[in-house]
């Protein structure tokens, strides 16, 4: 049965919709380790697109792992153009959040939560399977050979509980490799989301410092944080979500981005999104190389103040994360120091060039910082 978009949804869908260009384009993004991709069409953006090589309408819908009991839900982010990063005047900014560049997005798909641990263990505890995938299921060997998380050093819950409690404390490869495995049991390409994605969803066509309002005193209803968390992460959708329908987007656990962090991002783009003529700057992504570190991070957690989980505020991961790591090489798995980092995935409705196949290149071998 075909589930009904809110009207918030709906309206936000034709707000993009104006903002449209009407072209396709190319490539505009030239920077080192940058890439922007161009769209399929401008199909692409329209609220009812379909999904690559399907007839499935850009709605939300609820997958459902295979052979289990445990669902997520998904929701449509619509494409357009916005504003990525914070104006020189808003409390609280960072120096890596400017300058802002005009950046276009196309449609997608996001979780409408934090992913849980009710989620992320069906990853952990995959078994491989002997032979060939049967004819009921194929993916099956491919998705049994998606690499899995060693056992953690300590309690991965932290004491937290599990549950729909969001799981934490996983490293960026291991993020990325379940994201690999849910594409190959499900059979629909699941992803970290790109920075400029992540910040396109939470901003949710506003302008705002947070997309609940200019003062944080409007967090109380969507974020758990700082002044109001106790200290923990709460199970996922316990707080109001945003006018997309996406839920802790600000604050509970921060959430690892597809993109390798650089303090001169924006910069970057500014300079590309001058060269890119009048269709702009498209999915721009900043591909990571091989090294652990350092991936960003967005959104803030239960141990952050309101400034840090703003739309705009960015982090980097860091080898201090796995301090307490006595093995050698460390866990690229789990991190012993980094209890508040978690991640959401997206789906995209047609995926852009440089991300097709995206697989991460860390190994045991892979240096902490990038070459």
């Amino acid at each position: 049965m075909k589930r009904r978009m809110s009207k918030t949804l709906r309206l936000s869908l034709l707000l993009f919709a104006m903002s449209i260009v009407p072209a396709a384009a190319r490539r505009a993004d030239t920077g080192s380790g940058s890439h922007g991709t161009a769209p399929a069409g401008d199909a692409a953006f329209q609220a009812t697109t379909a999904a690559p090589g399907s007839a499935v309408a850009f709605e939300p819908y609820t997958e459902t792992i295979p052979d289990t009991n445990v669902s997520f839900d998904m929701v449509p982010v619509p494409g357009g153009r916005f504003t990525i990063g914070s104006p020189a005047n808003e409390p609280g900014r960072g120096e890596d959040e400017g300058p802002q560049a005009e950046v276009r997005i196309e449609p997608f798909w996001m979780g409408k939560h934090e992913v849980t641990w009710d989620e992320f263990d069906r990853y952990r505890f995959a078994k491989r399977l002997p032979g060939a995938g049967s004819a009921a299921d194929p993916a099956s060997t491919t998705a049994d050979a998606v690499s899995k998380p060693t056992p953690p050093y300590v309690d991965e819950s932290w004491g937290f509980g599990k549950g729909k409690q969001p799981a934490i404390g996983m490293t960026w490869h291991a993020a990325a490799e379940y994201c690999r495995w849910l594409s190959a049991r499900t059979g629909r390409t699941y992803r970290l989301p790109t920075e400029a994605e992540w910040e396109h969803a939470a901003r949710a066509g506003t302008t705002t410092p947070w997309s609940s309002g200019p003062e944080e005193s409007s967090l109380a209803d969507v974020a758990w944080y700082a002044a109001n968390a106790d200290g923990a992460p709460h199970k996922v959708g316990t707080k109001k979500p945003n006018p997309f329908g996406l839920y802790d987007m600000h604050g509970n656990v921060a959430e690892w981005i597809l993109d390798q962090y650089d303090a001169a991002r924006y910069a970057s783009l500014a300079k590309q999104r001058e060269r890119a003529g009048p269709n702009g700057l498209i999915n721009p992504v900043f591909v990571p190389s091989d090294a652990r570190y350092p991936h960003v991070v967005r959104g803030g957690s239960f141990e952050d103040d309101a400034a840090h989980i703003r739309s705009a505020a960015r982090r980097s991961s860091e080898p201090a994360w796995s301090r307490q790591d006595p093995q050698l090489p460390q866990s690229i798995w789990w991190h012993t120091d980094a209890i508040f980092v978690g991640f959401r995935v997206v789906r995209a409705v047609e995926e852009q060039s440089d991300l097709k196949d995206f697989k991460s290149a860390i190994t045991e071998d892979s240096p902490d910082m990038k070459r």
